[in-house]
């Protein structure tokens, strides 16, 4: 059997993952699995799955998690060296699905042990894009995109040929929002933004697609993956989200890869890779679907997607402050502590107060994350 670790096991697509796994007994052997805060989840989580490890990444959580493992076997760990050493224990692939920058030192401690991840914590490339490809061509580790977009993007990739490649182009539903006004926007609550029109997700990343930040990430994210340099980077909205992104070639051909929005899709192409599964994925109906739209994004209505375009040019430690201001700021809203609109107004700010530097290290990223939170926090007070 394959040996699966997740990083992220009770959230969205950790959950899906191992839906996956109970599904096809005999496949995976799951090593161990890691949470934030979710004691219970995570214990009832790795009973299911049979898992060697869990880690709870709060350590006020321990004692929850003991208690719900006692007399399983499973071996029980808290705190965030903990969720790390579930990253460099030996198993085949890494499904790494913490959101934010949380997920970044785990992710690395699975790279530089020249494991096969499956990526769905975009923030790590993200923050530390050259840090972490650089660490996979020393240690051989192989970067599996879970992103549909991304996922989308390789399955339809010449991996052989980049340079017969002449753009790549990522699909965004537009959001709940796409219709809005930006005057319309105002007063939307926490609950509006999360009502995402075709994806079932957690509260941060549907905000961010509410924003249009998370096609801003992934932009950045693709930046990385795929070497076509920023020039051949594109975004189109596509409300039904059946194409899932495009690549476009040399002599004219588009390439695209589409289903139905089912995350499963792509998390078991990337857990089965280089084979492919069997998933309980609703099938493609086009003639029910019977129209697909496109248009452009616009940029001022969502200036969020604007910030990203600005920070990926600038390079070095930029999208690092972007990202880490946008997490504050999200926070924030979810908080009720500012309104939906300030958001790509403390990122804005943040951008231009917080000095961008050289990305080489991971201790440069964690100084230039602190910093750009203690700013966020700094406007979000000065706002309220």
């Amino acid at each position: 059997m394959t040996s699966l670790t997740i990083l992220g096991a009770t959230g969205s697509v950790g959950s899906q993952a191992l839906d996956l796994v109970a599904r096809n007994p005999g496949r995976w052997q799951v090593a161990a699995l890691t949470a934030n805060s979710d004691a219970q989840g995570l214990a009832t989580a790795a009973r299911a799955s049979g898992a060697r490890f869990a880690a709870i990444a709060d350590p006020a959580a321990y004692a929850d998690l003991k208690a719900a493992l006692a007399g399983s076997g499973i071996e029980a760990a808290a705190g965030q060296e903990a969720v790390c050493e579930a990253a460099q224990r030996p198993g085949d692939i890494v499904l790494t699905a913490i959101v934010g920058a949380a997920g970044l030192a785990p992710t690395l401690a699975a790279v530089e042990r020249g494991a096969t991840l499956a990526i769905a914590n975009k923030e790590t490339l993200v923050c530390a894009g050259p840090v972490v490809t650089a660490a996979a061509l020393a240690s051989g580790a192989t970067l599996l995109p879970v992103d549909s977009e991304h996922n989308a993007i390789f399955q339809v990739f010449d991996h052989a040929q980049p340079d017969r490649v002449a753009k790549i182009i990522l699909t965004c539903s537009g959001g709940p929002f796409r219709t809005r006004s930006r005057a319309e926007l105002a007063g939307v609550s926490v609950a509006d933004a999360c009502k995402h029109p075709v994806w079932s997700m957690g509260a941060k990343i549907s905000i961010d697609s509410a924003t249009l930040m998370n096609k801003g990430l992934e932009l950045i994210e693709a930046h990385h993956l795929f070497p076509v340099g920023l020039d051949r980077l594109d975004v189109i909205i596509h409300p039904q989200s059946v194409v899932h992104s495009m690549v476009e070639y040399i002599d004219g051909s588009v390439l695209a890869q589409l289903g139905t929005p089912d995350m499963r899709i792509p998390i078991a192409y990337a857990m089965a890779w280089p084979e492919r599964i069997a998933t309980p994925a609703a099938r493609l109906d086009l003639a029910a679907i019977g129209r697909l739209e496109f248009e452009a994004p616009d940029l001022v209505r969502f200036p969020c997607l604007a910030l990203a375009w600005e920070a990926m040019r600038a390079g070095g430690s930029a999208p690092c402050i972007l990202n880490a201001a946008n997490e504050i700021a999200v926070a924030a809203f979810i908080a009720g502590q500012v309104a939906f609109l300030d958001i790509d107004a403390i990122v804005a700010a943040t951008l231009a107060r917080v000095a961008s530097g050289p990305v080489g290290s991971l201790g440069e990223v964690i100084e230039t994350d602190r910093r750009a939170r203690a700013e966020a926090r700094a406007q979000i007070t000065a706002r309220a």
